[in-house]
């Protein structure tokens, strides 16, 4: 373990430079794959020479961001799209027609937005799906390429996922989140004092998210397996100088997701595949959730016409970032979460433990070293402000849950930075939270 450290609070990485730090991993992953296979990995020559690589590689690709970003600043804004559609208009910023719009609801203004923010961003398609706790799916429409069936990675909007698997079998009496990850697994003599509960909320004192790291990057790898990747990752001497006390320091990310996927298949005796099915997809009818790891074949960039029912499959899926869904089923976890964790007569999770999932927990734990805008539960940032929840990923799927006012949203695009061009993100908030209020 490290020294203990004073209580400090690392703010989260903005979407390019999480975008950086995975690319740069998974670089890094190519030229060191022996990494996270070896017994006790060790920091090699060749290993140094990956970390001056990757530097170099960040520096060109924070250069070519750069100039991509200002080129986008200086183009000229597009007129509003006409209801007949010109031959040079974007077919993407065309909205498919409404799947859901329920009756009492007014999101005649979702349309106008989503066709800027598709054209300005320049995205092949989009999706959006409001719910609400009593009057189920309000909205529902997709843009261009996207329809019900379309399928998208979904990055670290797994983490809301992937935390509730954990605290499913807590509810079981299968897992106790509070209890030592070093008994649960058997992984004696590493981190004694690591819980599952603090490695679902970023604070296990682990290393982080970071381009590069050795002893992680079996997280990446799409032919490690999970308890083996886990174990790596937690039984770890590489990383000691560097690991600091549990709750003393927010790390968003990296190897700790792996490790909570690894101590929930040892607690509950089955892979993440059979934990998904029978957890989510068996009480919710979600047929299109998965997990898999495309980032070591495919980097930080969405893979372009992808369809990620076709990978390969894999015995190690990507805990924190590895989900793929439709909206209208990422729909379904948000009104079983606004059900108090019910689907249909079926108690996915408790009402305990969906507190646990969506208040803060690191304010209280951090005190004066916590953010003063936002805090994290387990798998949800948490807005002081606006109350709201959320769990961006990458790509810009953009899960929401407005727990006060008994609704929630997800927003699904398939484009890393898509945002750039100029935020609607904080546009839709507001004009579904105006809609949502009116129809009260």
């Amino acid at each position: 373990m490290g020294e203990d450290l004073s209580m400090t609070f690392r703010r989260p990485q903005t979407r390019q430079s999480l975008t950086c730090r995975v690319m740069f991993a998974v670089i890094a992953l190519s030229l060191a794959a022996t990494a996270c296979v070896a017994d006790d990995p060790v920091v090699t020559d060749a290993e140094a020479t990956v970390t001056s690589e990757v530097d170099e590689a960040s520096e060109q690709a924070t250069e070519s961001v750069e100039s991509e970003t200002a080129d986008e600043a200086d183009s000229p804004a597009e007129e509003e799209p006409s209801d007949q559609l010109e031959e040079d208009a974007n077919p993407a910023a065309v909205a498919n027609g409404p799947v859901v719009e329920a009756a009492g609801y007014d999101f005649a203004g979702i349309d106008p937005v989503m066709q800027t923010a598709i054209e300005g961003a320049q995205l092949t398609g989009a999706g959006l799906i409001i719910v609400h706790e009593e009057d189920g799916v309000v909205y529902h429409n997709h843009w261009g390429s996207f329809g019900p069936d379309h399928v998208s990675l979904v990055a670290s909007a797994s983490k809301m996922i992937s935390a509730g698997v954990l605290l499913n079998l807590a509810d079981q009496g299968l897992l106790d989140m509070d209890g030592s990850v070093a008994e649960i697994t058997g992984w004696q003599g590493h981190n004694p004092d690591v819980t599952p509960a603090q490695l679902v909320s970023n604070s296990s004192g682990l290393v982080g998210l970071q381009p590069g790291y050795p002893p992680y990057l079996c997280q990446f790898s799409a032919g490690a397996a999970l308890q083996e990747c886990g174990e790596v990752i937690f039984t770890s001497d590489v990383d000691d100088a560097e690991v600091v006390s549990p709750d003393s320091e927010f790390r968003y990310g990296g190897g700790q997701w792996q490790v909570a996927g690894a101590v929930a298949e040892i607690a509950s005796g089955k892979s993440w595949d059979q934990l998904i099915d029978e957890i989510y997809a068996q009480p919710c009818g979600i047929t299109s959730l998965g997990f898999n790891n495309h980032w070591a074949e495919y980097g930080a960039a969405y893979p372009d016409g992808l369809d990620p029912s076709v990978l390969t499959a894999t015995e190690n899926p990507q805990i924190e970032g590895g989900g793929y869904l439709t909206t209208g089923d990422y729909g379904k976890l948000l009104l079983m979460l606004l059900r108090d964790g019910k689907c249909g007569e079926t108690q996915v999770l408790s009402p305990a433990a969906i507190s646990q999932m969506t208040t803060d927990r690191i304010g209280p734990l951090y005190g004066d070293a916590a953010n003063e805008e936002f805090g994290y539960g387990m798998g949800w940032w948490v807005d002081y402000d606006s109350g709201r929840i959320t769990d961006d990923g990458l790509y810009g799927a953009v899960p929401w849950l407005d727990l006060e006012d008994g609704y929630g949203g997800y927003l699904a695009v398939e484009q890393e930075g898509w945002e750039r061009p100029g935020s609607n993100k904080e546009t839709i908030y507001e004009l579904v939270d105006q809609i949502m209020a009116d129809a009260q």
